[in-house]
């Protein structure tokens, strides 16, 4: 196999230009970088290392994240940027010390490329947790400086404990946006104890929130959707949901009162956003555990919305590697089917992708497709 001498990707150079995506590269000579004579802007890996795996990308999803840091939404970011942290491709290289991954293999990348594996939370599998964890984009790695860079991209290089082979079973195409969303949704309902004899709520049915549904009703349990109307109740329907609430409906949360084990909140948006109707919901002690990052100064929390039924709430980041193993076996033997939409990487492919997304115009997820033909590897 031949092992290439550059990485290119589609970069935004901030959140002015937002839209507008520029393909660049970066070119390895005598195991050092130097950039392209067409631009004077980095695409840059860090160094190799005894640990990593380079992986030659096939396919990767489009996430929420994507478009709110390319936006600005969630503050200043490191431009330019190569967003994308839903990647599946075939791993290529391999490090010396390397384990758990093989050249030739299958694998999957999400949103973080990197933990201690030292520290109390990574030895207690919650890695996702590490103070030294690094993102799949975004982020800067110590000692070097560069900037990681993201999966719109024909390569990603990543430590070994954040690649994860892929079950035969499973699409790459669909299998994309588990990584990322669907495990956002996974780790929260094993969390906390999705299963037979659990009634659970989904809170918005978007990329996360229809995960949610598959992957709670996979588990076993009783699955309600909870969205803002009736609009998407037939698409719950087949998604599997046991039952359905529109919380534009009069006194919608009434006869639902107490009656669910946990609630887990996708949503993207807070506005009109009434918390303690969704907390009257919860039984004795239930849960309401929040996995979207919605913009803004999110919703007042007051004391008494929990007096009433000692509810607890929480929230949840990404999931370890043991859970994402699961998940995706779990996806692969019960024929989880995700919702996806695809788009060949361009320029104008990736523009296309960010710009719908923040419209809310898909059901419910967007994979990139075709890195073969954009980048010819």
């Amino acid at each position: 196999m031949v092992y290439p001498d550059t990485f290119e990707g589609y970069q935004v150079d901030g959140s002015e230009t937002w839209t507008t995506f520029t393909r660049r590269e970066a070119r390895l000579v005598s195991s050092q970088f130097f950039y392209s004579i067409l631009t004077s802007k980095q695409f840059k890996p860090k160094p190799f290392g005894d640990y990593d795996v380079d992986v030659k990308i096939h396919a990767c999803g489009v996430c929420g994240s994507d478009v709110h840091t390319i936006t600005g939404g969630w503050g200043p970011k490191h431009f330019p940027l190569c967003i994308g942290h839903e990647i599946v491709g075939e791993a290529l290289r391999v490090g010396p010390k390397v384990t758990l991954i093989k050249v030739g293999e299958r694998v999957g990348v999400g949103a973080q490329i990197y933990s201690c594996l030292d520290c109390k939370q990574c030895k207690n599998d919650n890695e996702t947790y590490c103070r030294h964890q690094i993102d799949t984009y975004g982020a800067i790695w110590p000692d070097t400086g560069v900037v990681s860079q993201g999966g719109y991209s024909s390569h990603i290089r990543a430590h070994e404990h954040w690649v994860f082979p892929i079950p035969d079973a499973l699409e790459t195409n669909k299998v994309a946006p588990m990584l990322c969303a669907g495990l956002t949704a996974f780790s929260p309902l094993v969390r906390n104890g999705a299963g037979p004899g659990k009634k659970v709520g989904i809170v918005g049915l978007g990329g996360i929130g229809h995960f949610g549904v598959l992957f709670a009703k996979a588990l076993g349990a009783e699955t309600w959707a909870i969205s803002r109307t009736h609009a998407k109740e037939a698409d719950c329907a087949k998604l599997g949901a046991d039952g359905f609430i529109a919380t534009a409906d009069k006194d919608w949360n009434e006869s639902h009162r107490m009656t669910f084990d946990l609630i887990i909140n996708t949503a993207n948006s807070s506005e009109g956003f009434d918390l303690g109707k969704y907390l009257s919901l919860l039984d004795v002690h239930g849960r309401w555990i929040s996995v979207g990052l919605p913009e803004g100064s999110g919703q007042e929390v007051k004391s008494s919305m929990f007096m009433e039924n000692g509810c607890l709430i929480g929230a949840t980041h990404l999931g370890s590697r043991k859970e994402m193993l699961k998940m995706l076996q779990l996806a692969a033997d019960k024929g989880i089917d995700s919702w996806v939409e695809t788009i060949p990487i361009s320029e104008k492919g990736c523009a296309e992708a960010v710009t719908r997304l923040q419209k809310n115009d898909v059901k419910y997820r967007f994979t990139l497709t075709d890195f073969d033909k954009a980048f010819h590897t």
